[in-house]
């Protein structure tokens, strides 16, 4: 054990207070821990955060990632920068009534500087910068818990008193390796979320020990403060730009200013404000200040909220009763109960992070509906603590003890109040992502009530060694969370332990195993889905496209029914079921659906595509020249249309217009093998044979097994008269398919042929 020492660097001013006020208790005087320079200290922060999720730099982009990153359009070149302001954090309009109303325009920003730089979606740079990001934010943390935890005491120099080195030592390595910060450090989309707000946090509560100072040594006693207001207004504003959690910054400085800088015993507050005692400027209320700056806080922030309800289009977003079940609940005793439920697993999620859950929604949690649920439980405990808290924090007679504990306290719940349901309806029941922040309360509180430990203990060494053992299984555990993000497959099977009535879950691994073509499996796991959540329309659209595909077309059609009477707007269920429909040969039927989902979703370009296909099979070849001819306007990349529209209009005879919309294609999708592919037969069938073997040779070195590609290049050789090259085509194309249809029967003509002039010859 090595002692306290004091000998920190700290700012050397010439300015002078005009009274001291008397030295607080020091936190670390009782801490059974051991002292680190400050430098060797950041630098231990910053090691042992690197190995939390240093494992799984190189992982996929995972769950949200594809929604947000890759398939956002908001990140691509093209897409003008002043998009951004106008669409949610998804790429959608913020007018739309599908938004997720999610405005982080900044965040996206990041993603798209992050897209340039590194040439494309490699998830490799998200998940470096991450990393980096939490462990210069764990670094910075050393500082803001010295100030949080020592206080904020100056000589008559101005150099800081009452340092915590050990103290902070600890609480930033509880921050730094509690594995509840895995979903923002490795999920892509979440963490720079945090990033802005929580480097503004840090950023205003290190630089009030310069703040505090001026305030203290102005004469006037007002020009630093409100300058130091402003900025902190610009800084929530910057911080919600990024995450809506973002505006609690402002809370969290008022209490900083009031607890920290100006010392208020808020017991003692309460008491003059209810006897209607006139001495307030004796209780600190009007002291320096206090009153304006929090006054201007309020007025920055009501500004920002509404200016950002303003942007959001003045509602709010829309959420289902799949991902916040209580907030649906008709009882207000349900509500209330489940929300303080909810409270109670986010604060278990601190003290024990062990099972831990990408999604915790969709039947993960079961309500509570009567006061006989064991579960209550958990909350009563969580209100005891919270009290016993709030009551120490507020009586005690030790002002140091006050104003830590209302420290901690503030920083757990402010943070928190904006994911609580208390102010407006959220799109999920716990979320692991919003406790980055309530975290540095929770390490805070840790800290002070090690140090009590310590204080009480006999064997303080004994101590010191349980609480190093918590921060290595919490290194194991982020190390161990991390690697489970490293994939989907991973990632989505860890929950199932965790949440085995989640029905989102199941639905994710059977995706998961359907993209990896193991259906047999992926039906499993749907049929589940569906099991737990008879609504869940997702999972029976999934489910009912693998039956499609395995020819059991009559419990696809009932479960794609299902789907769209359960929710009539679901475009795609409609578009499937239009497909199954036109299987069992049922075409008016089929038709209708196809119609209904492009009601739904206007710009459906596979939908106009597979409507095409109906009409093609009627023989309504206008109609579906027209609806292929939609599809591609839509989606100019869509080849499946340009294929059939290429090859309808070669079938019917048009071949001037079908070459004409082969080459349109082909300047649209140059590199289509299949494009060149069509086209070149349809310049051979018009005596091209030049341009049609160039392409049909293109089309082969770009998919060399393709035997039709041969033999067709055989029959344009063929009629051609270059007989030996459409033979070693015939040859290459039955050796890839012996049974490639009329390939070997164009073989044996040659054959013949080439024998005839063999004989004419001889």
């Amino acid at each position: 054990q090595i002692f306290n020492q004091h000998n920190a660097e700290a700012p050397n001013l010439e300015q002078a207070f005009h009274r001291m006020a008397p030295m607080e208790p020091n936190l670390d005087h009782d801490l059974s821990w051991f002292l680190l320079p400050s430098y060797w200290a950041k630098m231990v922060v910053a090691l042992i955060s690197f190995l939390c999720f240093a494992n799984s730099y190189d992982g996929d982009f995972v769950f949200d990632d594809s929604e947000a990153i890759i398939n956002n359009k908001d990140l691509r070149a093209e897409t003008p920068l002043g998009d951004l302001w106008y669409h949610d954090f998804w790429g959608s309009k913020l007018s739309s009534n599908t938004s997720h109303k999610s405005y982080r325009p900044l965040t996206v920003l990041t993603f798209r500087i992050n897209y340039l730089f590194a040439g494309g979606f490699y998830p490799v740079g998200f998940h470096v910068i991450n990393i980096i990001l939490h462990c210069t934010i764990s670094v910075l943390m050393v500082d803001v818990f010295s100030i949080l935890l020592g206080g904020l005491q100056f000589s008559n120099k101005g150099r800081r008193l009452n340092l915590a080195p050990k103290s902070s030592l600890l609480a930033a390595l509880l921050f730094a390796v509690h594995p509840v910060h895995t979903e923002c450090v490795r999920h892509a989309v979440w963490y720079l979320n945090v990033l802005c707000q929580t480097k503004c946090g840090t950023y205003l509560v290190s630089s009030q020990g310069d703040m505090a100072f001026f305030i203290l040594t102005d004469k006037e006693g007002h020009t630093f403060s409100v300058f130091w207001v402003l900025v902190s207004v610009v800084l929530g504003a910057i911080a919600m730009l990024c995450k809506e959690q973002g505006i609690t910054i402002l809370g969290l400085n008022a209490v900083f200013d009031a607890l920290v800088i100006n010392k208020i015993n808020l017991l003692e507050l309460t008491r003059k404000l209810l006897y209607k005692d006139k001495a307030l400027e004796n209780a600190g209320l009007l002291r320096k200040g206090l009153l304006f700056r929090i006054t201007l806080l309020m007025c920055g922030g009501a500004s920002i909220l509404y200016i950002r309800w303003r942007i959001m289009g003045t509602g709010p977003p829309a959420f289902t009763e799949v991902d916040n079940p209580a907030s649906f609940a008709d009882s207000l005793f349900v509500r209330a109960i489940n929300y303080n439920y909810y409270y109670s697993l986010n604060a278990w999620l601190l003290l024990c992070p062990w099972w831990l859950c990408f999604d915790w929604s969709m039947g993960c949690i079961p309500l509570i509906k009567s006061v006989s649920d064991w579960r209550i439980i958990a909350l009563a405990a969580l209100w005891f603590c919270l009290i016993g808290l709030i009551c120490q924090a507020l009586c005690s007679e030790d002002s140091h003890k006050r104003r830590i504990l209302t420290l901690g306290l503030g920083f757990l719940i402010i943070p928190f109040l904006p994911a609580s349901n208390l102010f407006f309806r959220v799109g999920f029941v716990v979320a692991e992502r919003v406790i980055y922040l309530p975290s540095i309360g929770y390490c805070i509180l840790f800290t002070y009530g090690f140090s009590l430990l310590s204080k009480q203990a006999k064997k303080k060494k004994i101590l010191a060694v349980a609480v190093l053992g918590i921060l290595l299984i919490n290194v194991m555990r982020c190390a161990l969370r991390s690697s489970q993000w490293r994939s989907e497959e991973q990632l989505f099977r860890s929950a199932l332990s965790v949440c085995p009535l989640n029905a989102k879950v199941h639905y994710n691994v059977g995706k998961n195993l359907a993209d990896k073509g193991n259906q047999s499996a992926a039906i499993k796991y749907y049929r589940e889905a569906v099991r737990l959540n008879p609504k869940y329309v997702h999972a029976m659209n999934n489910l009912g496209n693998i039956l499609k595909e395995r020819n059991e077309l009559h419990e696809a059609e009932e479960l794609l029914s299902l789907a769209v009477q359960i929710q009539p707007d679901f475009a795609a269920a409609w578009m499937n079921l239009g497909i199954v429909q036109n299987s069992l040969r049922r075409f008016e039927e089929a038709e209708q659906s196809y119609w209904t989902a492009i009601k739904h979703r206007k710009k459906y370009p596979d939908c106009y595509y597979n409507l095409g296909r109906l009409y093609a099979d009627l023989n309504r070849h206008i109609d579906a020249l027209n609806a292929w001819r939609n599809a591609t306007v839509l989606k100019p990349e869509h080849s499946l249309a340009w294929n059939n529209m290429i090859i309808l209009l070669d079938n019917t005879g048009n071949l001037a217009q079908a070459e004409a919309v082969g080459r349109e294609a082909l300047e649209l999708i140059p590199n289509d093998h299949s494009l060149m592919f069509s086209l070149a037969n349809v310049l051979g069938k018009s005596q091209k044979y030049k341009e049609s073997e160039a392409l049909f040779l293109k089309a082969i070195k770009a998919n060399p097994n393709a035997a039709s590609y041969h033999g067709n290049l055989a029959v344009l050789y063929h009629r051609w008269g270059n007989l030996d090259l459409a033979k070693k085509h015939y040859e290459v194309s039955l050796k890839l398919d012996p049974m490639a249809p009329g390939t070997k029967e164009n073989y044996n003509l040659l054959r013949r042929k080439l024998e005839q002039l063999q004989r004419k010859g001889g």
